[in-house]
């Protein structure tokens, strides 16, 4: 046989498209062609595979014109995830491996020149994929890739260190040759998530601060804490995971298959709900994703987990302004030329700044040296569309140092999780999904306003000049608030407390 065909996929985002490996040996001058839209990382598979082939004492036809195609021809293909594939669709092409065995599988691996398999990017978010399609093709992927692989339910993995051990389980048998040992799926039984979140009991007093994040952990809000340099802003914002649900099997996946897009997967970080803090002179491109083939970006990244953003106005404001609609919408479209890819981006923001450029405007002791125009322009590289978004807004003023000394340990992050946790599971309970995802009739029918505390809610609306955005994100609020008292209704106590974070920052 002179033509095969080998099954393998490529990543465009985290949608996995099937790609048919054809190989095709023919008479004539000696060539080794490949094509169909790829680049050039895959194009020099044409080296390695020739060198593996060798290494490995199979045998390598030079004498023929070799055309390998990656169809379809019109979607783009990059990495070495196509090596293994290729290797094998030549040696089945030339009758060293059993052509009809290879059906039903999907291979992918980068080749070294002496046969051994490099793991490849996203070989969680090709499982996930596969598995959300109904797909039922049996994987072979390299050490490292498969174990994150067969962390999908109902996955059917295989691992192969070498070429080698592939081409044993599907060689061609000559008369009563025999078989070689049938392969077992590769399970694998990950651990319950380390206790690595930091404690919140570590930060004395602020806690103002503390109450906010308990209902922004309670109801999926937001969080924007303004106060001088060291006042426990970071602290706090690096303790905020701690404080959210554990997550589910699906969320878990989520997260770790666009880690491991990322090439950031560990499965010691398994079910642990990532933080990313990225430094302030990123770029819109490395918070929101792009390039070519499109990578997921920060946002992405932080899916089921926090983003903080520290320093915020130090952001170039492309940057910023591109997190309005992923705070909206849970995630993001990436659009090019050639190719389009979408990503999750449901991540919990939390944002610190200074007061003003020195950071002590409103410090009890130590003067702001700023003038009032520096204050003015430093607050307004917040745009209002994005403070909009933002639902508490909360101050985190700077401890004196008797009261640092002197101040008990504050509560633990067990507790604080407990409660917001028991807020979560009554929203979750009522409307199926957390107080901040509700949308349009939505609020309406579960907020549960009493007439009363409707009328407040107006009358604040009016005299602090709020919009319908800022109106609606209050009332959110206030039924998380009311959410972690156990109340059935939302009342004037919850929408006054609401108001407060609304207006608890000069900017706002």
């Amino acid at each position: 046989m002179s033509l095969s065909l080998v099954q393998s996929r490529a990543l465009v985002g985290l949608h996995a498209a099937a790609v048919a490996v054809e190989v095709h040996l023919a008479n004539g001058l000696p060539s080794f062609t490949l094509v169909g839209l790829a680049e050039v990382e895959v194009k020099e598979a044409r080296e390695r595979v020739r060198c593996a082939i060798l290494n490995c004492g199979l045998e390598f036809p030079h004498n023929r014109r070799i055309t390998v195609n990656l169809a379809p021809a019109d979607l783009p293909k990059d990495s070495g995830r196509f090596d293994l594939a290729i290797a094998l669709g030549i040696l089945a092409a030339s009758g060293q491996v059993d052509a009809a065995g290879l059906a039903g599988y999907e291979f992918a691996g980068e080749l070294s020149l002496s046969g051994e398999l490099r793991p490849v990017r996203g070989a969680l978010a090709l499982s996930l994929a596969l598995h959300a399609a109904g797909a039922s093709a049996r994987l072979v992927l390299p050490p490292g890739s498969a174990e994150e692989a067969a962390l999908v339910p109902q996955a059917q993995v295989y691992r192969a260190g070498h070429l080698l051990d592939v081409v044993r389980q599907f060689a061609a048998r000559a008369g009563g040759a025999p078989a070689a040992p049938e392969w077992s799926p590769l399970v694998v039984q990950p651990a319950g998530p380390p206790a690595a979140y930091a404690d919140l009991a570590d930060v004395k007093g602020q806690a103002a601060a503390k109450r906010a994040l308990e209902i922004a952990a309670a109801g999926g809000h937001g969080v924007l804490m303004q106060g001088p340099p060291g006042s426990g802003k970071s602290m706090l914002a690096q303790r905020f995971a701690g404080l959210l649900p554990a997550m589910t099997v699906q969320e878990a996946l989520q997260s770790a298959a666009i880690a491991s897009l990322a090439g950031r997967f560990s499965l010691e970080r398994w079910a642990l709900r990532p933080t990313c803090s990225p430094h302030h002179t990123a770029s819109a491109v490395a918070l929101v994703g792009g390039g070519s083939p499109p990578r997921p970006g920060e946002i992405s990244l932080a899916h089921h987990g926090v983003l903080f953003l520290d320093e915020l106005p130090e952001f170039p404001r492309s940057a910023l302004e591109a997190l309005r609609e992923p705070l909206e919408t849970g995630r993001i479209t990436i659009s090019r030329a050639a190719q389009r890819a979408e990503f999750p981006a449901r991540f919990q923001f939390v944002g610190a700044m200074n007061p003003c450029p020195c950071g002590w405007l409103g410090a009890a002791h130590r003067a702001c040296r700023c003038t009032p125009d520096q204050v003015a322009r430093y607050q307004g590289r917040l745009s209002g569309p994005l403070l909009d978004r933002i639902d508490l807004h909360v101050e985190v003023p700077a401890l004196a140092a008797q009261e640092l000394l002197t101040a008990p340990a504050g509560e633990s992050t067990a507790a604080i999780r407990a409660r917001a946790s028991a807020a979560r599971q009554r929203a979750q309970a009522r409307q199926g999904k957390p107080n901040q995802d509700l949308q349009g009739q939505e609020i309406d029918r579960h907020a549960g306003l009493d007439d009363s505390a409707a009328r407040f809610l107006h009358v604040a609306a009016a005299r602090l000049g709020w919009s319908a955005r800022s109106t609606h994100r209050a009332l959110k609020v206030a039924r998380t608030i009311a959410d972690l008292a156990g109340a059935a209704s939302t009342q004037v106590e919850h929408v006054a407390e609401a108001v407060q974070y609304r207006r608890g920052l000069s900017l706002a």
